[in-house]
């Protein structure tokens, strides 16, 4: 299927199953306000996430380290990009451990901008913030959703001998769109090394990748993916509808039915993954597999406490968990 002009204009008319419920109850609510007191904003609002209303009603956030521009110029992604030149906060894991732990979650996803910039694209940062968590919330589960670090094993490496619980990077698309779509230094072969070394390197670690549909790609294609995400050693993955940010980047191609991300679901575990999280509204960082993940490993323990009404005393600045507005 020919790749459609991304420069399309006007908005597309979404199908009924791409249709949410306004963000709303009191969880969300009180973690808005919180938010809002410190005149700070969430990069589940900065990319336009539609689980916002439903993560955030259960007390749930993801978190984005090392600034908010990316090196890269990926064609379906809305966070800018430009050039950091080496800027690193060396006070951010020590305040996003400090606020996390506040907030009585009991699973986070520590995700990232790619930093090219830098000589080790930020792997020591997203280490140094794991161990923080760990410190301060010994029983935090932690998903450290990273960049390719341009295919380096040895920053790899760095990320996993800091103990996530769960190790993802998301190969994003399909093998043939993969050069039309991606930054040109990503690599779908490099993408699938990174995670295949993450789970030789760790085999008692979770690792978990992520596509995107609806941009170009067809049926076969999407089933050559999850052959080759789960011959890679690859434990969870989650498949979604592309939804375009704006009118520069990709068009959707098609809207896929739910009847489809089912079919997928059940091709994956027949294919040996632990669990599949498959259909239009899902994200790679999405509740459903996130609560999957927390069961299997905790099976016991008990839910976590619901987000405090107010922000506790002495909570500070989320680094880049959260970015202060026009900053």
């Amino acid at each position: 299927m020919p790749l459609a002009e991304p420069f399309a204009r006007g908005r597309e008319r979404k199908p009924a199953w791409l249709k949410v419920r306004a963000p709303g109850g009191d969880n969300y609510v009180r973690l808005k306000q919180m938010l809002r007191s410190l005149d700070l904003y969430t990069v589940c609002e900065e990319a336009r996430c539609p689980n916002v209303g439903e993560c955030w009603g259960q007390g749930t956030l993801t978190v984005m380290l090392l600034g908010h521009t990316c090196t890269r110029g990926c064609r379906f992604c809305a966070v800018t990009t430009g050039n950091p030149r080496g800027a690193v906060d060396p006070r951010e894991p020590e305040h996003v451990a400090r606020a996390i732990s506040s907030l009585g979650l009991r699973y986070v996803v520590l995700t990232m901008v790619d930093r090219d910039d830098l000589l080790d694209g930020g792997a020591e940062h997203i280490a140094r913030t794991l161990r923080a968590l760990r410190q301060r919330q010994p029983g935090l589960l932690l998903e450290a959703l990273v960049g390719d670090f341009q295919g380096r094993l040895r920053d790899v490496d760095v990320v996993l001998d800091a103990a996530p619980d769960v190790f993802a990077h998301n190969v994003e698309v399909v093998r043939r769109l993969s050069p039309l779509l991606r930054d040109q230094r990503c690599g779908y072969d490099q993408s699938l090394r990174v995670l295949n070394h993450a789970k030789k390197r760790a085999p008692d670690r979770l690792v978990k990748s992520s596509l995107m549909v609806g941009i170009g790609e067809d049926d076969a294609e999407v089933l050559e993916a999850l052959r080759e995400l789960r011959e890679a050693g690859v434990d969870v993955v989650t498949i979604g509808q592309y939804l375009r940010p704006t009118p520069k980047h990709a068009a959707v191609v098609r809207y896929v039915e739910p009847e489809r991300f089912e079919a997928w679901r059940h091709a994956g575990e027949e294919l040996g993954f632990a669990y599949v999280a498959s259909g239009p509204l899902v994200r790679s960082s999405y509740h459903a597999a996130e609560a999957f993940i927390t069961a299997r490993l905790t099976p016991d323990a008990e839910p976590a406490r619901a987000v405090p009404p107010s922000p506790p005393e002495g909570l500070i600045a989320l680094g880049s968990l959260v970015r202060k507005k026009n900053a």
